[in-house]
């Protein structure tokens, strides 16, 4: 286990994997257990994720990723979603504060009113929104999680969105984020960590 700052800086994204290197579902559990505890809006948990090892199933994500070959090579691929529904389970998200006390019934009902209206009158494209931004978070950290356990991932925009809903079933409310290639790094591969800008570059204090 690493402290974070080498965490950190050890973790990038990897260009190719090791093959015939399996990761089992419970190594798979185990980053999983820990990813929950990512932040959410609300706590609504946003994050649905796919986790693929089936060779059948990656081999259509490999299709729809238009042939990118890392796919081919990693232990598993992840299909990142976000749920533009999942407002409407506020209620079940706070019920166990309601059941130990920890609220009580008028504030209960009040969060559930001021949630689900928070996110209706703002429509569509902000649920579709808040699921990015809420799975992007969560991504990081099981990226994060998965280095700390000695499995490389590389992350991925490149794919057709539906053709991947379709490969693992997902409805509707969820919408693609990201695919996660995740495996053991060829490191004879590895690329040099790409130009970082200085500090100053992006960050402005207080104002632009």
């Amino acid at each position: 286990m690493q402290d974070l700052t080498s965490l950190v800086k050890s973790r990038h994204s990897a260009i190719k994997f090791l093959p015939d290197t399996p990761i089992s579902q419970q190594e798979l559990s185990e980053i999983f257990e820990l990813v929950k505890l990512a932040p959410s809006a609300f706590n609504l948990q946003h994050t649905r994720y796919a986790a693929v090892t089936d060779e059948d199933v990656k081999e259509r994500i490999y299709q729809a990723s238009g042939g990118q070959y890392k796919i081919k090579l990693a232990s598993a691929v992840i299909a990142v979603f976000g749920d533009t529904q999942a407002y409407t389970h506020i209620a079940e998200m706070n019920e166990g504060f309601l059941s130990l006390g920890i609220i009580d019934r008028f504030e209960f009902e009040t969060t559930v009113r001021d949630v689900t209206e928070f996110y209706e009158t703002r429509g569509a494209d902000f649920q579709r929104e808040e699921a990015i931004r809420n799975a992007s978070l969560s991504a990081m950290m099981l990226m994060l999680i998965a280095k700390d356990k000695g499995w490389d991932t590389c992350p991925m925009i490149g794919f057709d969105p539906q053709a991947v809903r379709e490969a693992v079933g997902a409805p509707e409310n969820l919408t693609p984020v990201m695919l996660i290639a995740i495996g053991k790094e060829d490191a004879d591969k590895r690329r040099p960590r790409g130009y970082r800008k200085p500090v100053s570059e992006f960050v402005t204090f207080d104002r632009f």
